[in-house]
């Protein structure tokens, strides 16, 4: 696809419209490859730094309701986009954290946020807006997060993966 899409813009802007795209990408690159290495050493670090025990046992597979809505309320609080979320996230399922609850964050994280509810949505949409979104929101990652946890335990009745 990509190799079309070059062809398709050399015949019609000749080398200079790939090359003046291929620059573009370059520095997008190099404004994205430190925030990265910057969510993948705070996962690292997280994942070392967490106590496997207790992790495993607020948000592991036998912590029930109480994990998923852990994961939940983690995940509205967490700050910052998709670069330190992810890594947080992998960390939390490196140390303990089953699929579950660890869905139940990443959902909670994209749908109610608060970093992006207060930035954004509040100013922009108001104040009723978004309580309203934010309420009808807040049983979702709690379902994600015991719909993921049942498929992981059916899929993979053993434990990991193999």
């Amino acid at each position: 696809l990509v190799a079309v899409c070059i062809v398709l813009v050399w015949r019609r802007d000749g080398i200079d419209g790939v090359l003046g795209i291929l620059g573009h990408d370059l520095l997008l690159l190099g404004e994205i490859l430190p925030r990265v290495l910057a969510g993948c050493l705070l996962g690292g670090f997280i994942a070392e730094i967490l106590p496997h025990e207790k992790v495993s046992r607020a948000l592991g597979p036998a912590s029930g309701l109480k994990g998923l809505l852990i994961g939940t309320a983690f995940g509205a609080i967490l700050p910052g986009g998709p670069f330190t979320a992810y890594p947080v996230a992998a960390a939390l399922l490196t140390v303990g954290a089953d699929f579950g609850a660890a869905i139940a964050m990443v959902v909670s994280w994209t749908l109610i946020g608060y970093g992006r509810a207060v930035a954004w949505e509040l100013l922009i949409l108001g104040a009723d807006f978004t309580l309203w979104r934010i309420v009808i929101s807040l049983p979702i990652p709690v379902l994600a997060g015991a719909l993921g946890r049942f498929v992981y335990v059916r899929m993979y009745p053993k434990g990991e993966p193999s």
